[in-house]
């Protein structure tokens, strides 16, 4: 086992200001010593000690030059691309993601919203609280729908991507997923495209699920082209990354009728501003990027961790490694 602590276990950080992470690490059979922060005031207080940092949304590269000690730092999220990663390099600190730990959480939260718009769930909300009881609709094209017999894009077909593809198939759904390689192994019933195909291949979609992550590639993808291409009654759902929609494009098309309607629980600005129109469209549905929220967070979070922080003691491979 290689001698990497200053002692026998890591001094660990936690940085998050909801997560009790701390908690689930004492859970487990000699935990290391951990501290554990909810403001980035506190964290950079505390944080010179740290050999393990344990963070996400309080993450600033500044911290770099504040943790002399720092040899691994896990991130809750998924999402690595705030991180400098040339900046780990050059100091050689290992940046691990949380890939994985919300996979289930988010494609349940896809399917949720696909399932909203297509039974328009946000409307009987609504009408509950107006105590309305609506009528059922003489023209067919307005009633409620049915997701069997209906295709599905999934731009982006990891994890997340894989298993919304399963869940969609066990609706009755044809899949098409799109990744920037197609391989021998893609699942049964799934039509593999690659990238170059994704304007053509938006004209057959029912639905558009975004799962895939901020790349320069996918920055910006779902722009004025892509929803030129889509059907008037197609709908766009994002459990991705805002920023992989162009928003104002998006309220464009939304306004205009050029698709039928959006759930939405990723945003260019996060919060959303209370000034975005996307609150009050009656054809949108908006979540405060909750998709990866569950009661499991902690303890997947910490699985990973205490991999990899055994994984750094005997020199194997990291999970999730990043840097």
């Amino acid at each position: 086992m290689n001698k990497i602590w200053a002692g026998s276990q890591p001094q660990v950080c936690v940085g998050h200001a909801y997560y009790d992470l701390k908690g689930e690490m004492e859970k487990r059979p000699n935990p290391p010593p951990c501290t554990q922060v909810k403001t980035l005031k506190d964290l950079e207080a505390v944080i010179g000690e740290a050999e393990v940092l344990v963070i996400s949304m309080l993450w600033k590269n500044h911290l770099l030059d504040l943790a002399p000690k720092l040899k691994l730092v896990q991130s809750v999220s998924a999402g690595v691309d705030h991180y400098d990663h040339d900046k780990f390099r050059e100091r050689g600190i290992h940046l691990c993601s949380a890939q994985g730990v919300n996979a289930n959480a988010v494609s349940d939260h896809a399917l949720a919203l696909m399932l909203s718009l297509s039974r328009r769930l946000y409307e009987a909300r609504d009408d509950q609280h107006n105590s309305f009881w609506r009528p059922t609709s003489t023209d067919q094209a307005t009633r409620l729908q049915e997701l069997n017999g209906k295709t599905v894009l999934i731009v982006g077909f990891g994890g997340i991507g894989a298993r919304v593809a399963r869940l969609c198939q066990a609706f009755g759904m044809n899949v098409i997923a799109m990744r920037r390689r197609v391989t021998a192994d893609a699942p049964a019933g799934v039509r593999m495209i690659t990238n170059d195909k994704f304007i053509e291949t938006l004209p057959q979609a029912d639905m558009v699920v975004l799962t895939c992550p901020l790349t320069p590639e996918t920055f910006g993808m779902v722009g004025v082209e892509a929803l030129a291409a889509m059907r008037p009654d197609a709908q766009l759902i994002n459990v991705a990354r805002g920023k992989v929609v162009d928003e104002q494009a998006l309220i464009k098309a939304l306004e205009k009728g050029q698709i039928a309607g959006a759930a939405l629980d990723t945003f260019v600005e996060e919060p959303l501003p209370e000034s975005s129109p996307l609150w009050k469209m009656p054809n949108v549905i908006v979540t405060p990027h909750a998709a990866g929220e569950t009661q499991f967070y902690e303890r997947n979070v910490v699985d990973i961790l205490m991999k990899n922080i055994s994984a750094l003691e005997n020199g194997t491979a990291l999970t999730n490694q990043i840097v």
